[in-house]
């Protein structure tokens, strides 16, 4: 018998343990039941470890990267997630055409799905996952806060009433509210990710807030029932990870702070706590790991707790019975390939350490690039992504799952970009790496939270690691778009000039008039706003823009060196369309030359007309033609991105066109209600 040990890092090396043999069917192919960097992830793991690996695709998503880095990739559908990657059929279909023997979930679609889980173990294959009795005990909120009772672990007073209307009415919620007494968590029983869930602060948003919570779930999950928790204030979001394998062996990898959140969905994830010391982790890891033994749990999970604000007390959220996105973190201060234990333990070996080995070294902090508006509430963003450079470095690890360039960020799926995850010795340097790494970072043609997750790890209160689950209402309740300066509208305006002067067959450096050289005029409009700029070439490289001499001291592809006013600089730019994208430092920019264009249409369209953010369904339809509707007042509500977006009326209006009805998908721009606003 060999056992299993360790390299240098700490990193599983192969070798295989006969102990526990013969309790699983061998298999040497792995689907793997997602896309994007999840299934990159996966595959990476899978195929170091000797597996042959496919991939299932739906039409969104043909020759995206995890189809060609896979063995072999099979679509399975159109693009709308339901049809495809939510679909079991269409999985098990997939399975037996590419004669797999083991499905692996990654995270999020199916792989916290009992059903599916079940559906694999009938069809004779490894589910490379928890057994579906553990996931079904931890899929519903209310009956898994029910069995974490029974067990004694410390849970969030609450209701967790029966699922029949009787115990799931308006009545029944707002009395059982009233008794936990405000402020109260309304969440949904199914599901995560923060839908369905609301905080309710005053007496006059419990009901609202109750009656959106349940539709939201209804739609997201299939499921409109809640529970309520009493809402613990300024405390901390910290998990458990926890590893079983199916020889009764259960340990715990440590805790990973996940306070920073927005939406109730993580922005910034870190390990270990900067809360948490020995005596606390090892309190905790004794109650995640009693959680998975109550439910005869199997592979890689994880307990979430709410800590309280006086760093002692902590009480269970839920169990996420899969790997989480932010198992990095963890991995980077075990040393631990998580993927490779997961399907070690499905094999049946038995995990390679005790408890009592598990070290944690260092450091580790992650962001999550997500495609989405900060200052226009968080809102999803879809489109070509022009150009990606995900940065390196010491200690710098990015998951991802995009090309170089011309990939597009579909509205299908959840706009996550890429994890950046940075590792240190200290907390300090890792979120130094971090902060420098977000700054090579190059993510152009779509607006990302590449920005505001810079001011997140420059704050005082998080460098001081004194986060809580308020921090980002409580510092960036109303995140402001930067306001571009001289010199990122100054360096766009020679762009323009140079690709207007390349466009003719001209050398910039030699635009002349017949008294000198020409001062040309650009005109860029940006967002809303324009800003006019001339440009006059100074010699080769070199401008006068506006009162700012610029030189360009190198070019490389999209990469410039440039020197402004005496500082030297780097920026990285590409055209796309009539658009040209810039970064520069911490700021993302895209603007068009508009100046020979006719005017732009008269203003006011914005308050006659609701248009669609992005491509989306139509999930409800608040208002009819001919209707008199009121300022703030909801019209259409559309799903896109994983998340329900409200249309409203921005003035008082009559309703003169609604184009659109429960059910269709729509494009992005695409007319949603036409309005005729009321006369003062």
């Amino acid at each position: 018998m060999e056992r299993e040990g360790k390299d240098v890092d700490g990193r599983i090396k192969s070798g295989h343990d006969d102990v526990g043999q013969g309790m699983t069917k061998p298999f040497d192919t792995i689907l793997i039941a997602n896309r994007g960097e999840i299934a990159c992830r996966v595959i990476r793991s899978a195929r170091a470890l000797g597996y042959r690996t496919v991939a299932v695709y739906s039409e969104a998503d043909a020759g995206a990267p995890h189809t060609l880095l896979a063995d072999r990739a099979i679509c399975i559908g159109p693009a709308e997630a339901k049809q495809s990657y939510l679909s079991i059929d269409a999985i098990l279909n997939a399975v037996r055409a590419s004669g797999a023997q083991a499905v692996h979930p990654g995270y999020g679609f199916l792989s916290e799905n009992e059903a599916f889980a079940q559906a694999c173990t009938d069809a004779g294959l490894v589910f490379i996952g928890p057994p579906a009795s553990a996931i079904a005990a931890m899929g519903n909120k209310a009956a898994a806060k029910r069995r974490m009772i029974e067990a004694k672990v410390p849970c969030v007073p609450g209701y967790q009433g029966p699922s029949t209307d009787s115990g799931q009415s308006d009545d029944v919620l707002l009395h059982e509210a009233e008794k936990i007494g405000l402020p109260v968590m309304v969440k949904a029983a199914a599901g995560g990710g923060g839908r369905g869930m609301r905080l309710v602060r005053q007496h006059a948003e419990l009901l609202p807030a109750i009656q959106s919570a349940r539709s939201e779930a209804e739609n997201a999950f299939g499921s409109p029932e809640l529970i309520l928790e009493k809402a613990v204030v300024d405390g901390r979001h910290v998990e458990i990870q926890v590893f079983a394998d199916g020889h009764g062996n259960v340990i715990h990898l440590g805790e990973r702070d996940c306070s920073v959140q927005r939406r109730h969905q993580k922005v910034i994830e870190e390990a270990p706590s900067p809360a948490v010391g020995a005596g606390l982790r090892a309190q905790m890891g004794t109650a995640a790991v009693a959680a998975a033994k109550a439910i005869g749990y199997v592979g890689a999970g994880t307990v979430e707790f709410l800590l309280d604000g006086n760093g002692r007390d902590f009480y269970f959220l839920e169990m996420n019975t899969r790997l989480q996105v932010e198992h990095p973190v963890t991995e980077m201060i075990t040393g631990l390939d998580l993927v490779a234990l997961q399907i070690r333990v499905a094999a049946g070996d038995r995990l390679p350490l005790s408890q009592e080995d598990v070290r944690l070294h260092g450091h580790a902090i992650e962001a999550r690039l997500y495609a989405e508006a900060p200052y226009k509430s968080f809102l999803p963003q879809s489109g070509e992504l022009v150009l990606w450079q995900p940065p390196t470095g010491d200690g710098i690890r990015v998951d991802h799952g995009l090309h170089d360039s011309g990939q597009t960020i579909s509205p299908f799926y959840d706009p996550m970009i890429a994890k950046i995850i940075a590792h240190g010795a200290t907390r300090e340097e890792a979120r130094r790496r971090l902060i420098v790494a977000l700054e090579r970072c190059v993510a152009l043609g779509i607006e990302t939270n590449r920005g505001f997750l810079l001011d997140l790890l420059r704050h005082a209160e998080f460098a001081a690691g004194r986060t809580t689950t308020r921090f980002i209402p409580q510092h960036f309740a109303e995140p402001a778009a930067l306001a571009a300066d001289d010199t990122l509208l100054n360096i766009a305006a020679l762009l323009w000039f140079e690709r207007a002067a390349a466009a003719c067959g001209h050398d910039p450096a030699y635009a002349w008039s017949s008294t000198g050289r020409l001062a040309s005029p650009v005109l860029l409009q940006h967002g809303e706003a324009k800003a006019k700029r001339l440009v006059a070439p100074l010699g080769h490289n070199r401008y006068r823009v506006q009162d700012q001499e610029i030189a360009v001291l190198r070019r490389d592809g999209e990469q410039l060196r440039l020197r402004a006013d005496g500082q030297e600089c780097d920026a990285v730019f590409a055209f796309a369309g009539d658009s040209l994208h810039l970064a520069l430092g911490r700021q993302d920019f895209a603007c068009r030359d508009v100046t020979y264009l006719p005017p732009a249409e008269a203003e006011g369209a914005a308050e006659r007309e609701l248009r669609a953010p992005m491509n989306g369904k139509i999930v409800a339809v608040l208002a009819a033609e001919g209707e008199a509707v009121k300022k703030g007042q909801r019209l259409v509500i559309m799903e896109a991105m994983k998340m329900q977006h409200e249309m409203v009326a921005r003035v008082d209006a009559v309703v003169e066109k609604l184009p659109v009805k429960v059910g269709d998908q729509v494009a992005t721009r695409q007319l949603l209600a036409a309005l005729n606003p009321a006369a003062e």
